[in-house]
């Protein structure tokens, strides 16, 4: 059997667009680690989208194969429809989050990379644990701009 990170992410944001975060749990044997940060103006899309980015980009071994988890249908749906491929080929016209598509095409491995559906707020306590995480930050006191969101806003393109 291939050695397999799993990758839980959520988002959230309060308002969308208000206050955001997002959350991750990486497990890879019986290590764990969780992430998460908070922003200020962003979007509950970018978060989800945030959380999957920030833990693919964790990851230093790139021969792993890595399980992501995302109750985001915006998310897993994208990649694997190969939505995103498209959009791409199509200069993200009418699409939002290009700056975040594309950070993610950096890192993405179509044959290391697997993305699962979860349902959310349900039971599975790793998709659960991501949701706190994700809440919690963007409750934070001190949150940091999302520069994309902000930027693409000022240029008023879709940002949903």
């Amino acid at each position: 059997m291939k050695p397999t990170i799993h990758l839980y992410t959520d988002g959230a944001a309060s308002g969308n667009p208000g206050p955001g975060g997002y959350g991750l749990v990486l497990i890879y044997g019986h290590h764990r680690k969780e992430m998460s940060a908070g922003f200020r103006l962003t979007t509950n899309n970018r978060m989800e989208l945030m959380a999957v980015i920030v833990g693919l980009e964790s990851i230093k071994d790139h021969s792993l194969h890595i399980e992501v988890f995302s109750d985001s249908k915006y998310v897993v749906d994208a990649i694997n429809q190969k939505w995103v491929q498209g959009w791409k080929l199509k200069g993200y016209k009418n699409k939002a989050n290009p700056d975040l598509w594309e950070r993610f095409l950096k890192i993405y491995n179509p044959h290391k990379h697997s993305f699962h559906w979860v349902k959310g707020h349900a039971s599975n306590v790793e998709n659960n644990r991501c949701d706190e995480l994700a809440v919690a930050a963007s409750k934070s006191k001190s949150l940091a701009a999302d520069e994309g969101y902000e930027r693409l806003k000022a240029q008023g393109l879709q940002l949903e």
